[in-house]
């Protein structure tokens, strides 16, 4: 029997290819607490790196395969995290005992409200944490559902097809490079975070000034 830890972008890979991407980004796209833990930027840009070969290997997965599963996990799992919204994801949010998952949602209302649906939904995408709750706060909020399908879905094939590409762009350019998915892991890890902490130190600046103003 294979082990298989859903948040080791590797482990799930190697055990079930283009449906672990398929499963882990849908439910990364909208299931809340079970979903906000899991791995996408990370899994969407090694598994590009799998889809390239080289003149004595064979490539380990097929990069029309990926990108088939990561399209289709993001658009379905961000459908169903907006249902979950419409239907009593306000209480959801609510009973969760995460000041994280808390503190994303109120992050997702304010991301709706400064740059409309839109806008929001595309950019949300890109976002670490905030990609897992923006949808179901859409949903809570009564977004329209022709706007919410036609924006997550751009949102969604943009985020993950330029993110599988630019991982087979760099399989095909450097040579060996699926020797060195750990570190290339921990790189995008660093990389997705530093919207997380800008917007993190923008937060505290404010409060610094508000707190002098008074």
């Amino acid at each position: 029997m294979i082990a298989v830890n859903p948040m080791d972008s590797a482990s799930v890979l190697a055990a079930f290819g283009a449906l672990g991407v398929l499963v882990v980004i849908f439910a990364e796209s909208g299931l809340l607490v079970v979903g906000f833990f899991l791995p996408g930027d990370t899994l969407l840009l090694p598994a590009g790196v799998l889809c390239a070969g080289s003149a004595d290997q064979p490539p380990k997965l097929s990069l029309w395969q990926v990108l088939l599963c990561a399209a289709v996990g993001a658009v379905a799992g961000g459908q169903v995290g907006y249902l979950i919204g419409r239907h009593g994801g306000r209480a959801l949010l609510s009973r969760t005992s995460s000041r994280r998952v808390q503190s994303t949602a109120v992050r997702a209302e304010e991301l709706l409200a400064r740059y409309g649906y839109g806008k929001a939904l595309v950019i949300g995408r890109f976002v670490p944490l905030l990609r897992t709750v923006l949808h179901p706060v859409a949903g809570v909020l009564k977004v329209p559902t022709r706007t919410f399908t036609v924006w997550q879905t751009v949102g969604g094939l943009l985020w993950t097809q330029t993110l599988v590409l630019a991982g087979y762009a760099l399989g095909t350019s450097v040579p060996q490079l699926e020797q060195y998915l750990l570190p290339l892991v921990a790189v995008i890890v660093v990389l997705s975070l530093l919207p997380v902490l800008v917007e993190a130190l923008r937060a505290y600046r404010g409060r610094r000034r508000s707190s002098r103003s008074r």
